[in-house]
């Protein structure tokens, strides 16, 4: 059965009735007569069929069939009562919409978040991490982190990290434990993840000539590509500050070979045209010093705690610069 438009105002009423399970309490709440709420609550009677109340000369109680509709009328009163909070927040809650990139955000600023809602709870989150370009609209993001050059037009970047690569593969991938030399990595199966500088550049940076690399599995995505390596699908070239969850975890391993600095870097951007809000400033100025705290994966010394000390060549390669 289809509930007409114009019998809301009569669920309305039953829903404040069933709430009070007395009539003239829910009159004075409605503002209306206990005879109009009787009148609202017998139209949904007539037209459901049913009865919902039983009356009696000290009140009203609800039916079974009563029941199950006042619980489903408070159900959907109250999930139009938080749409409606969201769409207009508290005076005091400021929104922060940000674009950024999935992989970024998965493996590098979810687990600082935590301290920037503690440190700022007047402040709710708007994260969109789908991969069109952000357009800095009437309702677009007022914020985004872009990974690139450093310069967009009529956008202010503010520099927030360099980024670097390095090869990294599952410890369970058969071949690893023998590689010992950046030539034999092109001996396993190998990842992309679609960046412009990628396995032909890196090999080329470890001084290896002539290789030849075998087709490649392909992931649109960093963090895809990383989870990939993880499940010993083949090796990858991890970004500096994604890395360091997977590597601490254990789950891939560094392979030999040097660092490949990145010819892109991580930017927060923002309209030229458009001051910042202040929620959007205290952000950008709070990621801009978790970027310069942030530990790098491949910093000198670096191994996953707790993990098994490797002997020789093996354990050299999870610290090597």
């Amino acid at each position: 059965m289809v509930i007409r438009p114009a019998l809301l105002p009569a669920l309305a009423v039953f829903a404040a009735a069933a709430r009070h399970q007395n009539f003239a309490h829910a009159a004075e709440e409605l503002h209306l007569t206990a005879s109009a709420v009787s009148h609202h609550v017998r139209k949904l009677e007539s037209l459901l069929g049913t009865t919902l109340f039983q009356r009696h000369a000290r009140g009203v109680t609800l039916t079974p069939e009563g029941r199950q509709l006042a619980d489903a009328a408070a159900a959907a009163l109250a999930d139009v009562s938080a749409v409606a909070g969201n769409l207009r927040p508290d005076a005091g809650t400021r929104v922060l919409r940000i674009s950024t990139l999935h992989s970024l955000v998965h493996c590098w600023l979810l687990p600082r978040l935590p301290q920037f809602c503690a440190a700022h709870p007047e402040v709710r989150l708007e994260i969109d991490t789908s991969p069109a370009l952000a357009r800095f609209d009437e309702g677009g993001p007022d914020l985004a982190v872009r990974y690139g050059p450093g310069h967009w037009p009529g956008l202010v970047a503010h520099h927030l990290m360099d980024d670097a690569m390095f090869p990294v593969a599952s410890p369970r991938l058969p071949g690893v434990a023998g590689i010992t030399d950046p030539r034999q990595i092109a001996s396993l199966p190998l990842i992309s993840d679609l960046t412009q500088q990628g396995w032909r550049e890196w090999f080329r940076a470890a001084g290896v000539r002539g290789v030849r690399l075998p087709p490649m599995h392909s992931f649109s995505d960093s963090t895809d590509a990383m989870r990939a390596a993880a499940e010993g699908i083949g090796a990858t070239l991890a970004r500096r500050h994604l890395a360091l969850g997977w590597l601490e975890r254990g789950d891939v391993v560094r392979l030999p070979g040097p660092t490949m600095q990145a010819r892109f870097a991580y930017y927060a951007v923002y309209p030229a045209h458009r001051p910042l809000a202040p929620a959007a400033s205290k952000f950008v100025d709070w990621i801009k010093q978790q970027a310069k705290e942030a530990p790098w994966a491949d910093a000198p010394g670096r191994r996953p705690p707790g993990a098994r000390r490797r002997k020789g060549r093996e354990e050299a390669f999870l610290t090597r610069p």
